[in-house]
Parts: C-alpha cells; sequence; structure tokens
C-alpha cells in the first residue's frame, strides 16, 4: 500500500488494486461510521486510489493505514438498488454475437451479475459497475455517439454503467432503465454510490429484447 501526501489535509492511498481499492474504501467508511477514524471531511474513492480529505493530521493516518488489516468486501454487504432495464439498446444484436449468444440471453447474463459500484465520475450520478465476468468485458465503440439518451445501461471493458443524463459516450448500449440516477431534488441526490450494489431486472421479460430489434 502506497499513501502518499496531497496539499496540508489529505492522503492519496494506492493500495495496489481495483479490488483492494474498493475494499479499503469499504472499510474506511465502516470505521467512520463506528468512531475509529478520525474526522475527515471527504473519502473519495477511484479506479485504483482512495482520497482521504479534510485530516487534521495527515500523517498520523498515514503510519496508521501501514498496519491496517483490510477485508475483502463480500457480496451483499450494503445497501443494494435494483434497477428495471428494458432490454432495447442499438448495441444489443452485436453484444449478444460478440459474447456468442441470442440476444435474448443477454438479460439473464447481465441479471445474474451481482454488480457494485467501485466509483463515481464522468457525470453526476454516473456509477462505474464492476463484476462483470471477464469472458463478457467488451471494448468500446470505434467512434463514440455524440448523444447517449439518458438511462441507457451500457457496458465497456470491465465496466457496466447507466447515463444519468443525455451525453456524448462510447460505450456499448443494451438497454435502458426509467429510473432517476441524478435528482439535485432528493437526498441524497444521486441514486448509486460507492459500495452500492447494483442489480439489474428485466422490465417486462423476452418482449423486452424483442421489442428493441424490430
Amino acid at each position: 500500500m502506497r499513501v502518499l501526501r496531497v496539499g496540508r489535509h489529505a492522503l492519496l492511498v494506492e493500495p495496489g488494486s481495483p479490488e483492494a481499492a474498493s475494499a479499503l474504501h469499504a472499510e474506511l467508511v465502516r470505521r467512520r461510521e463506528t468512531g475509529e477514524l478520525p474526522p475527515v471531511r471527504e473519502i473519495v474513492p477511484a479506479a485504483h486510489t482512495v482520497l482521504i480529505d479534510g485530516l487534521d493530521d495527515p500523517r498520523a493516518l498515514a503510519s496508521e493505514l501501514a498496519g491496517w488489516e483490510v477485508p475483502p468486501q463480500s457480496a451483499g454487504a450494503g445497501r443494494t438498488v435494483r434497477l428495471p432495464v428494458r432490454y432495447d439498446g442499438p448495441d444489443l444484436a452485436e453484444v449478444a454475437e460478440y459474447w456468442g449468444v441470442r440476444p435474448e440471453e443477454v438479460p439473464e447474463i447481465v441479471g445474474g451479475v451481482r454488480f457494485r459500484v467501485a466509483f463515481c465520475g464522468f457525470a453526476p450520478g454516473f456509477g462505474y459497475l464492476t463484476g462483470l465476468p471477464e469472458r463478457y468485458r467488451l471494448p468500446r465503440r470505434p467512434t463514440p455517439r455524440t448523444s447517449v439518451p439518458a438511462g441507457s445501461l451500457a457496458l465497456a471493458g470491465e465496466y457496466a454503467g447507466v447515463y444519468p443524463r443525455s451525453s456524448p459516450g462510447g460505450w456499448q448500449l443494451i438497454g435502458s432503465t426509467g429510473e432517476v440516477l441524478w435528482d439535485p431534488a432528493r437526498e441524497p441526490a444521486a441514486l448509486l454510490a460507492p459500495g452500492t450494489e447494483v442489480r439489474f431486472v428485466a422490465a417486462d421479460g423476452p418482449a423486452a429484447v424483442r421489442d428493441g430489434l424490430r
């Protein structure tokens, strides 16, 4: 584990892998909730790092971190969000072909994965979801779209994600949800937060797939 000072009140921790970064974030949140962590303003996970900001004494925590035993994240720990999805994405048939399955099988494959929000970024409310088995990982589109509709369920590399608002994007679009991912009037505004488990549920069964292929 590598710990770097950032400014006067922050630490940037490099645990060594994306899985270790997620586990460290979960442990930091747990210790903050139980009062075992010094007061902090923010704990911000990323793909390979965790930023701890707002510390009165960053040097003291940096020394403690070296001796921490951080348990791996367990399935089913924390909050779970179930998102209804219609499998009507324009890239559904191409994704199914890439996986070597029929389009009708994609909802079962995606629905069987326990995704977890590893970190957020790109746009307010956009969560990078990990958990996709290696055999189902996909390349990005050769040419990004200039506009992806809000609510689009997309895959790229090791991640899945749902676009919270219309924006450009180069991920593979396989479906859509009507759930609001980002609402400033809601508390919290983001439906998905780091550590949240996400399950995708087919909204209309096989018909949702067929509608998207007509």
